[in-house]
């Protein structure tokens, strides 16, 4: 019997993005295909590719044109597939097969049909397909870590934004796919899990007929797992009923994720979020009352059309105003295919870097401050690397989620995987500095 070939990946973009790498891995696995980390050494390499925004795609097209000048027959999958479809096919003749955001889990299919010598399209034009707790899953995060993935796809239409073309309207799993998951990744000594969709606030509409983010909020602090952290909550949908579910579920970290944008109600009118401007600042009261020491993550875009000085003015007070912990700071980038896109009063880009900037250095103590406050405290960290040259470890906080915030530097004795009580000696803008409690 003729071996299978082996199949590397290439993973570009978000965790949604690494959580369809990661079932399109189990799936290869259980069928008997080698799946390897070394392209070079791989017979295919499959590129998950980002479409977001042109930068990531252009990182996209250049990881496939690299893969294809070293010979590897590559397969091209996710966001840029659905964005762009056959064309693909006709723009990179290196590309064997190419395979769409809602169809990932053929993934085995399309590596036989691929092997009998077809060239392989399969993208369905709109994408209802997610995976749930049945469907094989190779995780590649750190071993303490794994993303959740509660919903996919949007039913919002924000101006600026290609996802809904990309990944289809939202559909969820039920309560009890998600928990069964998150008692399977317990199981394998996962010390927290991210809960993921595009709209995390939105959960259960689709399918229950109303947003049922708190039941699952409970539900999951019945699950042996230490930490549960939530992303991408559109801040209309956080009700007092989701507020009191977060601070009464021991497990759930009280840590939010709001990408809110823009402050100013014109700007967010224009982006087709209207609604957000009347609640921002009084959904943020709310979640400061009802934690106190909730910890807030948000990211804006400058430089939409139609933003004056004045409405960046806003922004800028605004963000002085509620002093959040994170802040990411985006400049607008025009997306074929959003209404966006054909807006008038654009921004240059050379304005449009100078507010990220000026937005960034506002922050920049607000970030050092809340960081400091933390100095002198015992908490609870998960360490997920070790720099062998020193000996020190390296891990986060429940203040930082992984990827998009700041790490934890320790000194002594640890574990990787595990959670261990860190003392905070010293601070800067991003991370944290310690110590075990046995040193």
């Amino acid at each position: 019997m003729a071996t299978k070939p082996t199949i590397a990946f290439s993973h570009l973009g978000c965790e949604k993005n690494r959580i369809d790498t990661e079932h399109m891995i189990g799936l290869l696995a259980e069928a008997g295909y080698q799946v390897d980390s070394n392209e070079e050494a791989a017979d295919y390499v499959v590129v998950n590719t980002c479409s977001f925004i042109e930068s990531a795609r252009e990182e996209s097209v250049n990881t496939i044109v690299e893969l294809a000048e070293a010979h590897k027959k590559v397969v091209i999958t996710g966001c840029m597939v659905q964005h762009f479809q056959e064309k693909l096919l006709d723009e990179l003749p290196e590309a064997v097969a190419v395979v769409g955001t809602g169809d990932y889990h053929k993934i085995v299919n399309v590596i036989n049909r691929v092997e009998k010598g077809d060239r392989v399209s399969e993208i369905s034009a709109d994408p209802t397909y997610i995976a749930d707790h049945t469907v094989p899953r190779y995780r590649t995060t750190t071993e303490g870590v794994a993303y959740l993935r509660i919903a996919e796809g949007c039913n919002y239409r924000c101006a600026f934004c290609i996802i809904p073309h990309l990944r289809g309207n939202q559909r969820s799993r039920t309560i009890e796919s998600i928990v069964t998951e998150a008692k399977q990744l317990a199981d394998q000594g996962v010390q927290e899990l991210v809960l993921i969709s595009q709209i995390t606030t939105n959960y259960g509409t689709d399918i229950y007929g109303e947003p049922k983010l708190a039941d699952l909020i409970r539900a999951l602090g019945k699950v042996d797992v230490p930490w549960v952290r939530m992303h991408y909550a559109y801040p209309t949908g956080l009700t007092p009923k989701v507020i009191d579910a977060i601070a009464e579920t021991p497990n759930f970290l009280p840590y939010l994720d709001l990408p809110l944008q823009h402050s100013h109600p014109e700007i967010l009118r224009a982006m087709n979020r209207p609604w957000q401007g009347q609640v921002n600042d009084q959904i943020i009261e709310n979640i400061k009352t009802a934690m106190p020491n909730a910890v807030i993550r948000t990211t804006f875009i400058v430089g939409f059309p139609g933003e004056t000085n004045s409405h960046f003015e806003h922004l800028l007070k605004f963000v002085k105003r509620h002093e959040f912990d994170h802040v990411g700071v985006f400049t607008f980038s025009p997306e074929e295919g959003t209404p966006a896109y054909t807006l008038p009063n654009t921004v240059s880009q050379a304005v449009m870097d100078a507010r990220r900037d000026a937005l960034m250095q506002v922050q920049q103590p607000i970030s050092l401050k809340r960081n400091r406050q933390c100095i002198g405290e015992v908490v609870d960290v998960l360490v997920e690397q070790e720099n062998p040259s020193t000996g020190e470890f390296i891990g986060r906080s429940p203040r930082f989620a992984p990827e998009v915030d700041g790490l934890v530097y320790v000194e002594g004795n640890a574990r990787l995987g595990s959670l261990v009580s860190v003392k905070i000696t010293d601070a800067d803008i991003y991370d944290l500095y310690g110590h075990t409690l046995e040193n």
